[in-house]
């Protein structure tokens, strides 16, 4: 009697509780594609052997059959802690017009939504619509920022059913066009902002986030957005771009990344007079200033998320190895520029050698042209290394199969001004081969297989480059991999038209097929999607304390073991999205 007295006391308290207006733990189901968790039964039928040893040693083998047991799959619940106009206005939970009778009258919405319950596809179709009646690419990136700012449920269902053709418009090269615009429409605060003006406040600011749990951290200064330089504060759009496709392609929950930009100033000129630019007016910081700050923002979020991985993202070149060398071995992080694209090159050449010869045995004899001596190119080089060195090379045996240029030239060793990372690939001149020696000299002298583009400059890649790459090479490998596309090395057309179709062809943005000589050919993107959400997800998974090169490598061969034989045979060098 005293134990059934204790149970009614318990549920008149907890009813008190869940109906006071001081405690709201209401829930709806994690279920977003149907109205209610419903049972999903099936007959099946379950048979067990077993062996029972008899006392004459002989063995008797009985099967037993159970059937016509239901299989039942129920969501599970999501906890919320909002009710109301509350609930419907945050972007985490609301689920549009979804929600069923039950969850209206417990959430307390009915009558604050439209009355029918709409399935999660069907709003997705109705999303489709109005996506496809945007004017251009940037109308349509506004669309999805809006979307996402005000039912997230809805905006990864939409990315991840529609991720091929959503993805340029999210990712490059339209984010480039919306980092630029990032000033003119902007509409809500996403992310966190670290300036020169939060200097010694940085480890308690963090706490101003309301989320307790962040497992990725994607931040930027805004000094080299793509091609397109220094967009200060308005690089804000590129770390929430990079993190839409973590939670797309990698399943973090969007609960649990965080976008940021730290405001060292901007050295843009127009930045610098634009009433509406949302940073700091003031020129960059640099030296030991900018380097401090750097370190508080990073110690800030040791500090509070100890296990986040922190993914820099478009420093200039200057910092950018800098940072990286600095912080890699201390904490969990990693450069998308350098490690990401070199990852994603790697993968590119190892499939473009299979088209070739049906074999990736012979990279370590392959010859580079990298137009690009910048953080991204020789990113792309060390990871190019690496992969002969794992092939049988030493180090410096794989280094003489590179040759780099810059804006001067080719960089030879008697130029002056070499960052120590361009030093090892300095080459020794010669009476017709010398420092600064010219894109198309160099290709004529050197004879190259593959010639990369990572420069920023557009249509560096002349019609006779392409015509004298394809003189000497019988299948030459083209990739020009800058962004955005404006800013590429050369187009696809150029690519096929200017090397007769013979060239294996794999571009920074996305090109549409060519046709030449009634052949239709297709130029792969170079997309660091391939790769970077996939690191992310494998470093939190097996809670590695550091990023290294050898995992960059390994995902370089898994990407490229996933090209089919058929794809190949098209001239892609990356799988299907």
């Amino acid at each position: 009697r005293p134990y059934h007295k204790m149970l009614s006391l318990r549920r008149a308290v907890l009813g008190r509780l869940c109906s006071g207006p001081r405690l709201h733990r209401a829930f709806c189901t994690a279920n977003i594609e149907t109205a209610q968790p419903v049972p999903q039964s099936s007959t099946t039928t379950t048979t067990t052997t077993t062996t029972i040893t008899n006392n004459d040693n002989t063995k008797t083998v009985v099967q037993s059959e159970a059937q016509n047991i239901p299989a039942s799959d129920w969501s599970k619940p999501l906890f919320v802690h909002k009710l109301g106009v509350d609930l419907s206005r945050a972007p985490l939970y609301n689920k549009g017009t979804g929600y069923s009778n039950s969850e209206r009258d417990r959430l307390r919405l009915r009558g604050l939504v439209p009355p029918r319950a709409i399935s999660l596809e069907d709003q997705v179709v109705r999303i489709m619509q109005r996506y496809r009646a945007a004017g251009n690419d940037i109308q349509k990136n506004a669309f999805l920022n809006s979307l996402q700012d005000r039912n997230e449920t809805l905006f990864y269902k939409f990315l991840i059913d529609n991720i091929k053709e959503l993805a340029p418009v999210i990712y490059t090269p339209t984010v480039g066009k919306a980092a630029i615009h990032f000033g003119q429409q902007y509409r809500r605060a996403r992310g966190m902002y670290f300036s020169s003006l939060d200097r010694g406040e940085m480890g308690s600011m963090i706490y101003n986030w309301p989320e307790e749990r962040v497992d990725v951290i994607v931040v930027t200064d805004g000094s080299r957005i793509l091609g397109l330089g220094d967009l200060g504060v308005h690089g804000m759009a590129i770390p929430i771009g990079k993190l839409c496709l973590y939670v797309a392609g990698a399943g973090i929950h969007p609960q649990h990344v965080l976008p940021v930009t730290i405001d060292s100033g901007t050295n843009n000129p127009q930045l610098l007079k634009d009433p509406l630019y949302l940073g700091l007016q003031h020129k960059r910081i640099t030296g030991m200033e900018y380097y401090t700050l750097i370190d508080e923002f990073m110690h800030a979020v040791r500090q509070r998320w100890p296990n986040a991985l922190v993914q820099f993202e478009d420093f200039e070149n200057a910092n950018a190895l800098p940072l990286l060398e600095k912080y890699r071995y201390s904490q969990l992080c990693f450069n998308d520029d350098i490690q990401g694209t070199g990852a994603v090159a790697l993968a590119g050449i190892l499939s473009a050698l299979r088209a070739k010869s049906g074999t990736i045995d012979d990279f370590k004899n392959e010859r580079f042209v990298v137009v690009g001596a910048g953080s991204a190119g020789l990113g792309v080089v060390k990871s190019l290394v690496t992969g002969m060195m794992y092939g049988g090379l030493t180090e410096e045996e794989a280094r003489r199969n590179f040759w780099l240029i810059d804006k001067d030239g080719l960089l030879g060793m008697g130029r002056s001004g070499l960052t120590p990372a361009q030093v090892p690939y300095a080459r020794q001149e010669r009476h017709s081969f010398k420092d600064k020696t010219n894109l198309l000299d160099t290709i004529k002298e050197v004879k190259p297989t593959v010639l990369l583009g990572l420069s920023g400059i557009g249509g560096v890649f002349t019609e006779q480059v392409l015509r004298e790459m394809a003189r000497h090479v019988e299948r030459p490998v083209v990739f020009p991999m800058s962004n955005p596309d404006t800013n590429s090395e050369c187009t696809a057309q150029e690519a096929f038209e200017y090397t007769d179709g013979k060239a294996i062809v794999a571009t920074g943005s996305p090109f549409q097929p060519v046709t030449y000589k009634g052949q239709q050919f297709i130029a792969s993107q170079s997309n660091n999607m391939f790769i970077y959400p996939g690191v992310g997800l494998g470093a939190l998974l097996c809670k590695t304390p550091i990023i290294t090169d050898s995992m960059f490598y390994a995902a370089a061969k898994a990407l490229a073991s996933f090209v089919s034989e058929s794809e190949l045979a098209q001239g892609q060098v990356y799988p299907d999205i």
